[in-house]
């Protein structure tokens, strides 16, 4: 089996960093983080289970137009293609060599796909699965292109992490990769409304404001430190919300008041991985602490959790359409799906 786990980032644990005290940080604003109460019980019946081929070693989901859904099969280095009506999946091959990472829809409809093993973008066509690369410069050999997202420019957005982040233009193929001011790390990635660009280093323990016009980084400092901000989220008023593994906790940043908030996820040794927001602002989270897929309401404060079918399932990244939410049990060769509305 090919050594995927290779181009996964490596974090050291550290749970339980304190999440209260202290004042104003890299220009930031903060009241002081919340314990968490125990988290509600929620209905088990609402969480489903689809297998993929064995060894697939799904890392992303893509819920595509179509209904279908993309997952990035990184251990046998393909796209795959899960249709929840049937169970039934294809696999698109992505070329020798391939250990994609993520994966999302762009505007054009296509799936796009960041893969480290290839050090290139790619796009795949939904109707006839053909694959177009886009190579990173050759001086940019170890960038190991992570996560990428579009914004309302149609702009491709992507972090490396091996110390970059960068940008492609899909109609021309003209692409930048830029140096990311604290170097190793750059992890989750999203746009908000507005257009600008953030993401999230989960080795240089901060969050980064990207501008577009320029492509200028400007670092962010959660006030937690050596939180390890993995994942990143926008909410539709563009506030940012992160998943903080080091510390077991999700954050939220509004930059417009340069103000901080965080709550500790529930249980005894949380771990946030995945962080994704719904249409109606819901904050979803994975928890690797506790094996399980965690709603977060900002209006009560208050966390619902659903526990994931297999032990463990290690659901790494979140993405959704109204009504779901998938992930990928990279563990356990299956994708979930959580209903968080009635089907039909």
């Amino acid at each position: 089996m090919r050594r995927w786990g290779a181009f996964c980032a490596v974090a050291a644990l550290v749970v339980g960093v304190a999440c209260g005290g202290g004042g104003e940080k890299g220009g930031s604003r903060r009241e002081a983080g919340k314990a968490a109460a125990p988290a509600a019980p929620a209905p088990a019946a609402a969480l489903e289970r689809f297998p993929v081929p064995g060894g697939s070693g799904p890392h992303d989901v893509a819920p595509a137009p179509d209904g279908t859904v993309w997952y990035t099969a990184q251990a046998k280095g393909v796209l795959g293609r899960l249709d929840p009506a049937t169970g039934r999946t294809t696999d698109v091959p992505l070329g020798k060599g391939s250990a994609p990472h993520g994966v999302i829809v762009g505007p054009d409809g296509a799936a796009w796909v960041t893969d480290p093993g290839l050090n290139a973008i790619l796009r795949v066509e939904p109707a006839s699965g053909e694959v177009k690369r886009f190579a990173l410069p050759p001086e940019r050999s170890g960038a190991v292109p992570h996560t990428a997202t579009f914004d309302r420019r149609g702009t491709l957005w992507f972090t490396g992490n091996g110390g970059v982040y960068g940008r492609l233009d899909p109609a021309t193929g003209a692409m930048q990769v830029y140096d990311a001011p604290r170097g190793p790390g750059p992890y989750g990635i999203t746009s908000t409304p507005d257009g600008t660009v953030w993401y999230a280093s989960l080795a240089g323990n901060h969050i980064a404001r990207v501008d577009p016009s320029t492509g200028q980084a400007t670092v962010i400092e959660p006030p937690t430190p050596n939180q390890g901000a993995r994942r990143i989220w926008s909410d539709s008023r563009g506030r940012l919300w992160v998943s903080e593994w080091n510390a077991g906790q999700v954050a939220l940043y509004d930059p417009a008041a340069g103000a901080w908030k965080e709550w500790r996820l529930p249980g005894d040794g949380p771990q946030a991985y995945a962080v994704y927001v719904d249409g109606r602002d819901g904050v979803w989270l994975s928890d690797f602490g506790a094996n399980a897929l965690v709603r977060f309401d900002p209006a009560t404060e208050s966390f619902t959790s659903w526990p994931l079918p297999d032990k463990p399932g290690n659901v790494r990244q979140l993405l959704g359409r109204p009504g779901e939410v998938w992930g990928a049990e990279s563990a356990a060769d299956a994708l979930v799906r959580l209903r968080t509305a009635p089907a039909g």
